[in-house]
């Protein structure tokens, strides 16, 4: 928990801006992929629900240094809590994006719960804060979206006849 309140305590990681501008193919493949067909989304406009999408890693990205959701994981793993299970999402939306803009998040950790003992097994529920900006015409960041992201890290149970369960 220690080490929790010292990350805690550097607050949100640098911003970290999108690798594309929000545009048109990457929303109708999304769409797409949603069965959403509602006609707003092919005249310039994200689904709110894309936010995340624009600063995700790829397949080959790698977390930066200062992301404290990966420095408390990587915590919690080298104390043996191995596993991890998503466990729940909380996202509010300010505004949709439109094609052009250019998207960047920034993280904190929220907040360290634990040791709770789960029908999975022991381990902790970590929550990050992320939060999604754009330039504004005033030259100022504005947020679009936020999210709450819980995780549970544990240690798996094992079953009597010695398996994980």
């Amino acid at each position: 928990m220690a080490e929790a309140e010292r990350i805690k305590a550097f607050g949100e990681a640098a911003e970290r801006e999108a690798r594309d501008p929000v545009n048109q193919p990457t929303i109708n493949n999304w769409v797409e992929a949603m069965g959403n067909t509602n006609p707003r989304w092919q005249g310039g406009e994200a689904p709110p629900s894309m936010a995340q999408v624009w600063t995700m890693y790829g397949l080959g990205g790698r977390p930066p240094a200062d992301d404290p959701l990966h420095a408390m994981m990587k915590v919690l793993t080298d104390a043996g809590y191995t596993a991890v299970l998503g466990t729940n999402c909380e996202q509010t939306y300010e505004r949709t994006l439109k094609v052009g803009e250019q998207v960047r998040v920034t993280t904190a950790l929220d907040s360290v719960v634990g040791p709770k003992t789960t029908g999975m097994g022991v381990g902790y529920f970590v929550t990050s804060r992320n939060t999604w900006y754009v330039d504004a015409p005033d030259g100022q960041r504005e947020v679009v979206a936020r999210m709450l992201f819980r995780v549970l890290k544990f240690v798996p149970r094992v079953s009597t006849d010695g398996d994980s369960a």
